[in-house]
């Protein structure tokens, strides 16, 4: 699979309420499933602090703005445990609520970003973990 390109954030096209929505729907649906809610609840010990973190990244991401402070990849490395299933997941539950929120720009932008963000975490772990293999792409590996 190749990856779309990225396209440039825009502040036109997004309104903060927009992206706080997503992160907030979201987590809602991440936090009830059975594979990824158990993740979250061991390792987020502050939700509200992690809303505002993530409505932060997401701005940045799709808005351009610069308040985003985080190093996302070593505390993803930390966890324990991750698979490819486990973005495939991620990914499906992200997409649902991208789809759901109605906005299409909105979806293909943050869809694009999701994809991207999940393909580079999924390397960095494997990297970290296992680095005696050969890191496979998300789309390689079993989703």
């Amino acid at each position: 699979m190749i990856p779309r390109p990225i396209p440039e954030p825009s502040p036109d096209l997004y309104t903060e309420e927009e992206i706080s929505k997503l992160v907030h729907e979201f987590y809602a649906k991440a936090r009830k499933d059975a594979a990824l809610g158990p993740i979250f609840e061991e390792h987020v010990i502050d939700w509200d602090a992690h809303f505002v973190q993530m409505i932060n990244f997401w701005s940045a991401q799709l808005r351009g703005t610069s308040r985003f402070r985080g190093a996302p990849m070593p505390k993803h490395i930390a966890l324990p445990e991750l698979n490819a299933a486990l973005f495939g997941r991620w990914l499906q539950l992200f997409r649902e609520t991208t789809h759901e929120l109605g906005n299409p720009m909105l979806k293909q932008h943050a869809d694009t970003v999701a994809e991207f963000i999940a393909g580079r975490l999924w390397m960095g772990y494997q990297m970290s973990h296992f680095p005696q293999r050969e890191p496979v792409g998300l789309d390689a590996a079993e989703v």
